[in-house]
């Protein structure tokens, strides 16, 4: 008589079909929340630099209160850009100063006005 003296090692399809689901069960949930963490970043970075450029304008305001702030002369009053985020003075006097800020991946766009008030679109 012949006997199989070799022993089955692995596992079963429905070991494996069990593990496969699983994992896309934690996919389904994992994917949506990095992706919800990643806007949040990114809303995060253009709100930060909405508030530094209007740093900065203060900043040469305190200076010379008669001066038009310009995009380029933020620079000089110390406003370092993020990487991916396109601030723009819209109007520069002390009173009308109005700074936008948003980042390159995210649809929402930060406002901030000569009293320090910011709003998001």
């Amino acid at each position: 008589m012949f006997t199989n003296t070799r022993k089955q090692r692995g596992f079963t399809l429905v070991e494996l079909m069990i593990v496969i689901a699983i994992i896309a069960i934690l996919a389904a949930v994992a994917i949506p929340s990095f992706i919800s963490f990643r806007l949040r970043g990114y809303n995060a970075a253009a709100l930060s630099d909405a508030r530094n450029a209007y740093t900065a304008a203060q900043n040469l305001f305190s200076q010379l209160a008669t001066a038009t702030i310009t995009t380029p002369n933020l620079v000089a009053g110390g406003f370092i850009p993020t990487a991916n985020v396109t601030t723009t003075v819209v109007a520069g006097t002390l009173t009308t100063l109005s700074i936008t800020s948003k980042h390159n991946r995210s649809s929402t766009t930060y406002t901030i006005d000569s009293a320090g008030n910011i709003t998001s679109s």
